[in-house]
């Protein structure tokens, strides 16, 4: 499809023109902060990773399915999307914007 691969061409040179290493390393820096006090949760929470711009709590016990989405709708609500993934609930924040606000990764 000529015009997907001329979008995605414009897509990655849009990307490269932008600082995009430093925008990853600030988002990378707001889920650490963030996301950490999450490993004190250690009857909920098993392990809490954070590498770039993708942050993720992994949880002792999963979800079955309408669990999830219980969970997704009510983050949803509170204007957060995660994406849960049986122990897991992943975060990706936007690193495309000039500034992350802070409020968006308290919210997670």
């Amino acid at each position: 499809n000529p015009l997907a691969c001329a979008v995605s061409v414009a897509s990655i040179n849009l990307l490269m023109q932008s600082p995009w290493q430093k925008r990853v390393r600030k988002v990378e820096e707001a889920l650490i902060e963030h996301l950490s006090p999450l490993a004190e949760l250690d009857s909920i929470v098993k392990e809490v990773r954070v590498l770039g711009a993708i942050g993720v709590c992994e949880m002792h016990e999963g979800l079955d399915r309408d669990g999830m989405a219980r969970v997704q709708r009510q983050l949803v609500e509170e204007g957060v999307w995660l994406r849960p993934f049986g122990k897991l609930l992943y975060t990706m924040p936007p690193f495309n914007c000039d500034e992350l606000e802070d409020g968006h990764v308290q919210k997670i």
